[in-house]
This record gives C-alpha cells, structure tokens and sequence, in this order.
C-alpha cells in the first residue's frame, strides 16, 4: 500500500470514528457524570468526591524524527518519549487524555500546559471543592484565611 493511501484511509478512519461514537465518547464529563463518578467511587472506596486517577508516564517515540530527537530525549530512556496524561474512572473509561510537550520537561510542567487544567484557570471546569481532615481544598489547593495556596 502506498504511504499516501495509508496516510488518507486513516483519515477517514478518524473521521468516521468520531462521527460515530464522538457524542457518546469523545466528550468531556458533564455535571451528571461526575455526580455518577463521585458517587461510585465514594460507595467503592470511602472517598468522597473523587473523579478518578490522573496519571502521567513517559511514552517511547521510536519513530521520531532525527531534527527532533534531541528535544524529545531524557537521560533515563534510551529512546526520545513523549508525556502522556491520561485520567480514568474506576470502570477504567478514559475521561482525559493528553500527549504533552518534549519529554525534557518534567510531569508538572506538562500538567500546567495540560487542556486540563487550562479549564481550571479559565473557570470554564466545574467546582471541584472539597475537605479532608477540616481543610477545604479547590481544585488541590488549600483554603487559608480566606485565600487559596
């Protein structure tokens, strides 16, 4: 098969996809989601409004370009990676997935250039407040005199 007629049936592969399942799968969770994922895990676990687990791993890029190779490419991998954000449920549906910058950055430095937590500074993410031990937390950070840390 020539690269070009690989290259075009993958696009129409990916156009299909999402026109097929985009509504139902390829969307951020709405307000009744959460409600659902807080409660199940609650049930399950005893802790209360959580969504799910957000991990963030580094993804080997054997085929990356040679101009590129040196900005992808870390002291404790052979090979360039890219940084993969993923966040699931505990039914293990996947509600968030990004492919970060060049692996020389670390794991927070992803997460402030994530869509994900670009919601939280532009307030378009729904209220994830909540207490632990008599401290109430937004969005991770804790409430002091009035103040978010």
């Amino acid at each position: 098969m020539y690269e070009r007629t690989a290259r075009e049936s993958m696009c129409k592969f990916c156009k299909y996809v999402i026109k097929i399942y985009g509504n139902q799968y390829l969307r951020k969770p709405n307000l009744n989601d959460i409600q659902q994922l807080y409660e199940v895990h609650e049930s399950k676990h005893g802790f209360p409004e959580m969504l799910g687990s957000l991990y963030c791993m580094h993804w080997e890029w054997f085929n990356c370009p040679t101009a590129w190779r040196g900005q992808y490419l870390r002291g404790d991998h052979r090979h360039p990676t890219v940084a993969l954000e993923v966040v699931a449920s505990q039914d293990l549906w996947i509600w968030h997935v990004y492919f970060g910058v060049a692996c020389s950055n670390n794991n927070l430095n992803v997460l402030e250039q994530s869509p994900l937590f670009n919601d939280i500074e532009s307030g378009v993410a729904p209220d994830y407040s909540f207490e632990i031990d008599g401290v109430k937390y937004k969005y991770g950070y804790y409430l002091v005199d009035g103040i978010y840390h």
